[in-house]
């Protein structure tokens, strides 16, 4: 289904096309039509059957898509490539990330999730797995893929096989809500009132399905009081980015005016869930990491197994602390879910989490999902204790996992990225000026004082599209913070041009 408008194939000697920008370490994310065409949509599905498909027992793909207005063309695209290299498609139409995820997961099959997640609406994009859900990152399939799909670009799509593959269509939400029931029981936790930020996101179809009745389940003691549960790929209410806190405001509000016990927000895909505890105030994801984390530490405790927890380099220090404690072995990761779940089948680790909001479970294909997690925090929630014990608060939940101050991510445009860089490390490392530190490289600078008074850390990254620093402050306490993040700034945006983004 080539357009018919397509620019002509490059001449054997003109350079191919550059999908750097589109095809990044993760997925692929960008604009529709430019540079996210139905033409390099199908480039891709014909590259994804040579490099993945071509690697697996069986010649069919499930594809999952968002609600985006985009998404029906580019699937069709996407599903006409891999057709035409005899590879059978099985479309389960509008999900959310993880049950993508969890289709590819319980037919073993690769996948494609056709979603650009938070995004504004003009966004569109893939997010590509193995058999199994295993990731399809940059050094698992996705460099081969981009390359592949860039020659065909340049040089024309191969001939269709002599026998296509076929396109069939089958509903799996029901199955999925099943699922995740099945691995979280809420039916004997208290009487909840829940509030569900979707975003008019992909939310709005799954926690019906999943915390209600719509996917013919029992009911739950829940009281869901819906926000934005229409789904529009349009986002008219706000951004389906839970990590802005200007996209919070309208939960906080609303559970302050339900007098909710919890709200949840979850972003355009679903695959990533924030929590607000009843006084409307944001609980950090790190804090829902060491909570889910313990929970999952004391099942495999309980069934005599060491447990693994995975969590990425900028998590809060409360997690690695508490769940070592607890008698679990926890391993650091890079940023990216491509790295953690690599780690996590790695380590058959039974719980990862990430300062972003991803969650990731052995018991959920060692794949990320915030539908689960917030299944999780209900539960812990919803506990019921002794006949004259006060119930659990979220707040009262969160405060023990919230012990340290963060500063978040701070984005910095400098003009010399290793010149700003390299002013850190000469403050900081080589001169030592905050005293002696421990330094590592795993995923940018990581510079710490944890193990002295006063505590503290930070993490500078830089982006890998844009000529950003990013820097994540963690200490004992305020003041310390803010001293270290403050200091560090004015090191990086001391040259000119530097400033915030």
């Amino acid at each position: 289904m080539t357009s018919p408008d397509a620019a002509a194939p490059a001449t054997p000697s003109s350079p191919l096309p550059d999908l750097s920008g589109l095809i990044k370490a993760y997925d692929v994310r960008g604009v529709v039509p430019e540079p996210f065409s139905p033409q390099v949509a199908e480039a891709i599905g014909a590259a994804f059957a040579d490099v993945v498909v071509a690697g697996s027992e069986r010649r069919s793909v499930v594809i999952g898509q968002d609600m985006r207005p985009s998404g029906d063309e580019l699937v069709g695209a996407f599903a006409a490539g891999l057709t035409a290299r005899g590879v059978d498609v099985i479309r389960i139409g509008l999900c959310s990330t993880d049950g993508l995820y969890h289709a590819s997961g319980v037919l073993d099959l690769p996948g494609a999730m056709f979603t650009a997640s938070h995004n504004p609406a003009e966004y569109n994009g893939i997010k590509m797995c193995h058999p199994g859900a295993r990731p399809v990152g940059e050094s698992s399939g996705l460099a081969d893929v981009r390359d592949l799909a860039a020659r065909y670009l340049g040089e024309g799509l191969p001939e269709p096989v002599a026998t296509p593959g076929a396109v069939t269509e089958r509903e799996m939400l029901a199955e999925y809500a099943a699922f995740l029931r099945g691995l979280v029981d809420l039916s004997g936790v208290r009487p909840l009132k829940v509030v569900v930020d979707a975003g008019n996101g992909m939310a709005g179809l799954t926690a019906p399905a999943v915390l209600g009745t719509e996917a013919g389940l029992p009911a739950l003691p829940l009281e869901i009081v819906p926000l934005y549960f229409e789904l529009d790929g349009s986002f008219p209410n706000h951004e389906a980015n839970p990590l802005e806190p200007e996209n919070l405001r309208d939960l906080q509000a609303a559970v302050l005016a339900h007098g909710a016990d919890v709200g949840l927000a979850f972003d355009g895909d679903a695959d990533r869930c924030f929590v607000v505890d009843e006084n409307g105030a944001p609980v950090s994801p790190s804090a829902v990491t060491a909570l889910v984390g313990l929970r999952e530490v004391a099942r495999e405790l309980e069934a005599g197994r060491t447990p693994t927890v995975i969590h990425n380099l900028i998590t809060s220090a409360v997690v690695p602390d508490l769940l070592r404690s607890a008698g679990a072995r926890t391993v650091r990761t890079r940023v990216g879910h491509s790295f953690i779940k690599a780690e996590m089948a790695q380590h058959d680790a039974v719980f990862g989490g990430e300062h972003s909001a991803h969650y990731y479970f052995r018991d959920f294909f060692f794949a990320d999902t915030g539908m689960l997690a917030a299944m999780h925090v209900l539960a812990a929630l919803g506990e019921t204790r002794g006949a004259h014990a006060a119930p659990a608060t979220m707040s009262g939940l969160a405060e023990a996992f919230q012990p340290y101050v963060a500063s978040g991510e701070i984005n910095s445009r400098v003009a010399d990225v290793a010149a700003a860089r390299a002013r850190v490390v000469e403050a900081y490392v080589t001169q030592q000026g905050a005293g002696p530190v421990d330094v590592d490289e795993l995923d940018g600078l990581t510079v710490s004082h944890w193990d002295s008074h006063p505590r503290w850390w930070f993490n500078l990254r830089a982006s890998n599209t844009e000529p950003l620093l990013r820097l994540n402050v963690e200490a004992a306490d305020e003041d310390v913070m803010v001293k270290v993040r403050d200091d560090v700034l004015g090191l990086v945006r001391a040259a000119a041009g530097g400033g915030a983004s």
